[in-house]
C-alpha cells in the first residue's frame, strides 16, 4: 500500500486534521505534478524518518472538491502547480511551489516532524 494518500472531498478534512501531513495539490494534467508524484512514491517506498508524517495527494480538477476550494479561497490565484502544503494539528504551517524529496525534507526537519 502506497503512503501517498489520495485525497478528495470526501476525506480531506481528516487528513488536514492530522498531527503533521504533506499535501501535494496537483491536476491531471500537470506534468510536473505527474513526476513529483513519482519522486515522493518512491521517496516513501523506503522512507523511515518521516513515519508519523501523513501525505497526500489531491488532483484539484476532480469532482466533490467545493468544501477544500471553499474553504481555501486563495486557490483561485494558484497558477503554478505542483504546490505543496504541510499541516500541523490541521492548520497550514508552510507551503511551497515545485518539486524536490530534498526540498521537502529541509522544510520537514525546520518544523522538527521527524520521527
Amino acid at each position: 500500500m502506497s503512503r501517498l494518500e489520495t485525497i478528495a472531498g470526501g476525506n480531506w478534512e481528516d487528513f488536514l486534521s492530522a498531527p503533521s501531513a504533506v499535501l501535494m495539490l496537483g491536476k491531471s494534467d500537470c506534468p510536473a505534478c505527474a513526476a513529483w508524484t513519482k519522486d515522493l512514491e518512491t521517496f516513501l517506498e523506503s522512507d523511515g524518518e518521516w513515519a508519523r508524517v501523513r501525505f497526500g495527494k489531491m488532483l484539484l480538477d476532480q469532482p466533490g472538491l467545493g468544501g477544500f476550494k471553499k474553504t481555501n479561497p486563495w486557490l483561485a490565484e494558484l497558477e503554478d502547480l505542483p504546490m505543496n502544503l504541510i499541516y500541523i494539528d490541521g492548520e497550514k504551517v508552510k507551503d511551497f511551489l515545485g518539486s524536490g524529496v530534498d526540498r521537502l525534507v529541509n522544510r520537514l526537519r525546520r518544523l522538527s516532524l521527524a520521527t
